[in-house]
């Protein structure tokens, strides 16, 4: 139909999504919360609703709402057409496209979350999903697009490989706890409870940094993740063995610091893994320039 009055005659939308919202919470309040303004304005917007209709929909109760006749029969048409309005609006939307990120935790939590929000603000159009776990991704039954792992060459056939940046480990511990008992070489560490993960690399530590103590004389905590031992450093626990790059954040926030210079370079490092035949060549590109540019300016 093009042309001529309209055939429709419309209640205003905006009272209608907050009686709405009303009748399903039976609560001024409640439907002002869930709507974002206040509560006087949902009050307000339904007495104006129903001047308009000139019928009443609500009972007000000491304690809340209850829905007259009238509102019980007007509530599941306007339920019918405020779903049609929002199926419409979601279908005109562009779509947009998940990317699945495999990562193992800790590099989840300390060093890929604290900046994944600044990429979606930049790529509005994909939807990152983060799957955290120790085991390698299988880029085809597990639907993952782009992995970071801890490893090395050779990744496998049909896999691309770089490297975001080199595992390099360093001490670190709360800062109050060298207030106590001081960390001035590498023999001191030896006074503290040590923060194991899953790596085990303390012994290595110790050894490159000339330290030859009975293993069953130092104390020692252990933990499944590298992450663990890091917050329990920053608990002020003992003193973390960890990836510099893991760390950076806590310890330009103060909530750590490493009070030795020495640094043990693994053979490992942190790579960015896809597929050759990527099945969203575009968006794992974005993805892995994002994450190397980060890196880049890291280093």
């Amino acid at each position: 139909m093009t042309g001529g009055k309209s055939p429709y005659k419309f209640a205003p939308l905006n009272a209608l999504r907050m009686f709405e919202s009303s009748a399903r919470y039976l609560n001024f309040r409640l439907a002002a919360e869930e709507l974002g303004v206040t509560q006087g304005a949902v009050a307000q917007q339904v007495r104006a609703l129903e001047e308009h209709l000139e019928v009443k929909l609500f009972d007000r109760l000491p304690r809340g709402l209850d829905l007259t006749e009238s509102g019980r029969r007007y509530l599941k048409p306007v339920q019918r057409a405020l779903s049609l309005i929002s199926d419409a609006t979601e279908e005109l939307r562009p779509s947009k496209t998940t990317l699945t990120v495999s990562v193992t935790p800790s590099f989840a939590t300390k060093w890929l979350i604290p900046r994944l929000n600044g990429f979606s603000k930049t790529n509005a159009d994909l939807e990152v999903q983060v799957l955290a776990a120790n085991a390698f991704a299988n880029f085809q039954s597990d639907g993952v697009d782009i992995a970071v792992r801890h490893t090395k060459p050779p990744l496998g056939p049909g896999l691309r490989g770089e490297l975001l940046f080199p595992t390099t480990l360093i001490a670190v511990c709360k800062p109050a706890l060298v207030d106590d008992i001081p960390i001035r070489t590498a023999a001191d560490l030896t006074r503290h409870v040590l923060l194991h993960d899953a790596h085990g690399m303390w012994p290595v530590f110790l050894e490159r940094a000339g330290v030859h103590a009975d293993a069953k004389s130092i104390r020692s905590l252990k933990f499944s993740h590298t992450s663990l031992a890091i917050d329990a450093a920053i608990a002020g626990q003992g003193v973390a063995l960890a990836s510099d790059a893991l760390v950076q954040d806590d310890i330009a926030a103060g909530r750590l610091c490493s009070p030795l210079d020495i640094k043990l370079r693994d053979d490992l490092g942190f790579y960015i893994v896809y597929p050759r035949a990527s099945r969203k060549p575009d968006q794992v590109r974005r993805l892995r320039d994002w994450l190397l540019g980060h890196a880049a300016r890291r280093r």
